[in-house]
């Protein structure tokens, strides 16, 4: 999965992790661990493609002005604080990074990473 390898490499230079892994085998298709500040969290990465698009036909990236963001410390809420690693990456592909811990209502931890091509990541908690 293209977005997972991404993530996997935007954490191996975050300051505040300490090891990342691609967790190929278990209960969830798609995930990586990694330890942030010496605790671990492990993440489930699930791609949408665009309307009508097709797995044999790659949906060309979009390019423009990077997502705004907001930081997050490490010490609190994961998803925040991954959204605000993957906001100071400034990916110009990203329309927007939306953060599920801060939906009224909702306790999920995860994220939704809307592409300008239309294609989301969803990443969640496990």
């Amino acid at each position: 999965m293209d977005y997972r390898d991404y993530l996997v490499d935007l954490l191996k230079n975050s300051p505040d992790v300490q090891r990342v892994e691609v967790l190929e085998n278990g209960p969830y298709p798609y995930a990586l661990a990694a330890t942030v500040a010496g605790r671990e969290q492990r993440w489930q990465v699930i791609g949408q493609l665009a309307d009508g698009a097709k797995h044999d036909n790659v949906t060309p990236p979009i390019e423009g002005q990077p997502p705004a963001f907001a930081t997050a410390p490490v010490t609190g809420a994961p998803d925040a604080w991954l959204a605000g690693v993957i906001g100071s990456a400034e990916p110009v592909d990203t329309e927007r990074v939306e953060v599920w811990s801060t939906r009224e209502g909702k306790n999920a931890q995860g994220l939704t990473v809307f592409f300008r091509n239309s294609e989301r990541a969803f990443v969640r908690l496990v």
